[in-house]
């Protein structure tokens, strides 16, 4: 044989190897814009986030945190509370709970975190539960109690009581925040224009859902998450501590007004995918 056909031999044998050992490599490695493997979790449908409003506040509250989970694609409702008291509000709570199909994670604000904890107890349903700027009582404890526990809350000095009168002829208060005074309050950290979109419809609460004793505690059973707002000036920051620690949740810390939902929903929805993306 010729020395120019060995030399196209060995070329030959040379170039066969070498793309046989890049054949190897592209098998063990894939290649390099390769996408991840499918899992069961990624395949498996994901919860209905269940959002619960506090005192002071309605549905509208969350749109900001809808629009962020929407478009990660989770289902979402933004339930409608009463405001009566934890025990009725937990009770239509669990109503909306059951009309839904499959899991869900329930995420309560203010107030609403006292309303999540009585409708996720005993639940299986419930996977996972958020609490934002909110309320973790124990069996015994009310709204008022665990405020005052702790110094840094003004809300009793921007209060504005209505009395009413009920169908049935028994009477009230409900509480709203004077007007003049709920950005400062509530919101301060959210444009002046829309907390004043805010303070004109927000909702009262009756003023014996906040001296009503939990019976339950959710948060005993269900695995928690927590937004903890180190500017609030509803629930000192203390008290929110206090109740993420000894509740043993997953705590966020965020340089915020009560009004959290509101002026970060992109943390707010962060957490809340989180502790879906954990229980799933």
């Amino acid at each position: 044989m010729s020395s120019i056909e060995n030399g196209r031999k060995q070329r030959f044998i040379t170039g066969a190897a070498a793309a046989a050992a890049a054949i190897g490599a592209f098998a063990v490695a894939g290649p390099a814009n390769a996408v991840a493997p499918v899992t069961a979790a990624d395949r498996a449908p994901k919860p209905t986030i269940v959002l619960e409003h506090g005192a002071f506040a309605d549905g509208s509250s969350w749109d900001g945190v809808i629009r962020d989970l929407r478009r990660d694609g989770y289902p979402v409702v933004a339930a409608a509370n009463p405001l009566r008291g934890p025990a009725s509000d937990a009770a239509s709570l669990r109503s909306l709970i059951a009309h839904i199909k499959g899991p869900v994670v329930l995420v309560g604000h203010s107030y609403g975190g006292s309303v999540i904890s009585a409708a996720g107890h005993d639940n299986p349903q419930v996977k996972a539960s958020v609490y934002v700027a909110a309320f973790l009582p124990a069996p015994g404890e009310t709204a008022l109690e665990l405020t005052n526990r702790f110094p840094g809350s003004t809300l009793p000095g921007t209060l504005d009581p209505v009395p009413y009168t009920a169908a049935d002829g028994s009477t009230g208060t409900d509480l709203y925040i004077q007007q003049d005074s709920f950005r400062h309050q509530f919101a301060a950290d959210v444009p002046a224009e829309q907390a004043a979109l805010m303070a004109a419809t927000q909702r009262p609460i009756a003023q014996a859902a906040l001296t009503e004793k939990a019976t339950v505690a959710a948060w005993e059973t269900v695995p928690s998450w927590d937004i903890v707002t180190t500017q609030d000036l509803n629930i000192p920051s203390a008290a929110q501590e206090f109740m993420a620690r000894r509740a043993h949740a997953h705590t966020t810390e965020v340089a915020a007004s009560h009004s959290v939902a509101v002026s970060h929903p992109d943390v707010v929805a962060g957490v809340i995918e989180k502790a879906a993306r954990a229980t799933r």
